[in-house]
């Protein structure tokens, strides 16, 4: 008896009209209906932008910098695929016109076109499609690839004829093209127009593309009429012709009105996997904790880039997974540090919080004004949570106003600071100094150490070694330990490069004796937290900031 020889089959996602309509958040949701199948499901982003990753971006412009667990600064996309799939992403799940390109040039000035002219088609066609396939294979049974902008777009081109050809190559019964379309409501005529859509098909199909199904993003349902009509004049099947409309309560609803439509049920029959069933109980289940919270809490994120929405996505995300978790609806307060920094009446801002979280980030801009909220959360027994740069605060803080080092800083932020209780990474150094940013800080997991099994770390995270993701060149400075402890900070979680020399461990999380809560983490445990899985640091802080609001004791 022979077997069939293992096929990935490819989902292609791509937009028109205009950007930002949740194509992401389609991309993911469409992943976890697949993960309810049982299906193993890998996801990328296709981004034709010339960086080779976010990672220099200003978050002002991009959002936030995802990082996966080997290493790679990603668009934050990236981010909503694992928290809806649960499953991780890697430097495969990225993919820039940058990257593209460095590879191509690369390989031509090796030599590896034998002197040929080298183009867009074949090679950088051939580049794309070379990366879309790396992601599947006898593991994979499924791999979504969302193309980045809209259609028509100069920069997207490439990507277009690449998906184009790729479903050639493969064969259309292993490759299903999904359309993400735009119909708006026209306040002022009191009518659903649907020629943004239609044009935006037209345009695909100028490219040599059909869509094979398209979703609707709108601000509500649409009618029969409406759909029959976009079916007719886009030709695709009525059937196919997905409602996408705003969700009254949270991203995570999604999925649910997928579902509802039997959007997998199409898929399934599509790629060959009839008589699966998608198991939406776990799913369902967490989003009637969002939809019926008993209580509210409220958690200032004081920040540096507060006004752009994306710049902090997963914190934000991880704050109200950990809020789920416990029944609570986390009400976020936005403080910009640089504020706090410049308002005498900085204090008023913070009355009244039950817990404060500073997030990661760089640069001083700002970074006096995170001190005085971390100090207000020290002396006045407000649970606080940093991360990264938040604990890096933290220590300051805790040298200038606990061990009276006045002028303790970090030498990021003072290089001839007496008191450099931060320190660039010697692993940095000539990094800094020559300048070379891109991809070059400490990157993805490493493992960290619980050091005090006695302590609040070890209880929340329930292990003696665990596994974080980084994105820094800072650290704190091991000359100054012994003092820290001395006066009641302690460090609990070390990542041990050579266990027989604690004296070059790096500090990972550090915490404070006689505090309800007063913790912080070298790393970016936002990236670990899914809806269905809050990470334990996050679930923690949101209990003892709610235990703060009914006044009850630690």
């Amino acid at each position: 008896m022979t077997t069939r020889p293992h096929t990935t089959k490819h989902i292609v996602i791509t937009g028109g009209v205009v950007s930002s309509l949740g194509k992401g958040i389609a991309c993911a949701s469409i992943g976890r209906l697949l993960v309810n199948m049982g299906l193993r499901v890998r996801i990328q982003k296709l981004d034709p932008y010339l960086n080779v990753d976010p990672g220099t971006m200003n978050p002002f412009q991009h959002g936030e910098v995802y990082v996966t667990d080997d290493g790679a600064e990603t668009d934050l996309d990236l981010g909503h695929y694992e928290r809806f799939l649960g499953v991780p992403c890697s430097k495969l799940s990225t993919v820039t016109s940058g990257r593209i390109y460095s590879s191509v040039i690369q390989k031509e000035r090796a030599g590896k076109y034998n002197g040929g002219t080298v183009q867009v088609i074949p090679h950088v066609t051939d580049e794309i499609k070379g990366t879309i396939r790396g992601l599947g294979g006898p593991e994979v049974d499924v791999v979504i690839s969302e193309v980045g902008g809209t259609v028509g777009d100069i920069e997207g081109l490439p990507f277009m004829e690449a998906v184009r050809q790729l479903r050639h190559e493969i064969g259309s019964q292993n490759l299903v093209f999904v359309h993400l379309v735009y119909v708006p409501f026209i306040k002022a005529a009191g009518e659903i127009k649907t020629k943004p859509a239609q044009h935006s098909v037209q345009k695909l199909r100028e490219i040599g593309i059909v869509p094979d199904l398209l979703l609707c993003r709108a601000e509500k349902a649409l009618s029969k009429g409406v759909k029959d009509k976009l079916a007719l004049f886009c030709n695709v099947d009525q059937d196919k012709v997905i409602d996408l409309p705003d969700v009254p309560t949270s991203i995570y609803e999604v999925p649910q009105v997928l579902h509802k439509q039997g959007l997998h049920e199409i898929l399934a029959r599509r790629m060959g996997f009839e008589g699966r069933t998608c198991d939406m109980h776990a799913w369902d289940l967490m989003v009637g904790h969002i939809r019926k919270p008993k209580d509210t809490v409220t958690i200032a994120m004081v920040g540096k880039y507060i006004d752009h929405q994306d710049a902090y996505k997963s914190v934000t995300e991880s704050i109200d997974h950990a809020a789920y978790s416990h029944l609570l609806k986390a009400n976020i307060v936005r403080l910009e540090s640089e504020a706090l920094e410049k308002d005498e009446a900085w204090a008023e801002r913070l009355k009244g919080i039950d817990g404060i979280l500073v997030p990661g980030g760089f640069g001083k801009r700002g970074f006096e004004g995170k001190l005085r909220a971390i100090r207000w959360a020290r002396e006045n027994k407000v649970p606080y949570l940093g991360l990264c740069l938040g604990m890096q605060a933290a220590c300051i803080e805790f040298a200038r106003n606990v061990l009276g080092l006045a002028e303790a800083n970090s030498t990021e932020m003072n290089e001839k600071t007496p008191h450099p209780v931060i320190t660039v990474m010697e692993s940095q150094k000539d990094i800094v100094a020559a300048g070379n940013l891109g991809g070059t800080m400490r990157l993805g997991a490493y493992p960290c150490t619980i050091a005090r099994r006695s302590s609040r770390t070890h209880k929340l995270y329930a292990a003696d070694v665990v596994s974080e993701r980084h994105r820094h060149r800072w650290e704190f400075n091991n000359a100054y330990r012994a003092q820290y402890e001395a006066a009641g900070l302690q460090f609990t979680g070390l990542f041990m490069p050579d266990p027989t020399r604690p004296e070059v461990s790096l500090v990972e999380v550090i915490e404070l004796k006689d505090h309800p809560f007063f913790l912080a983490t070298q790393a970016h445990p936002e990236f670990q937290s899914t809806p269905v899985k809050p990470h334990p640091l996050f679930r923690g802080f949101l209990g003892a900031a709610y235990k703060r609001k009914k006044g009850e004791p630690e």
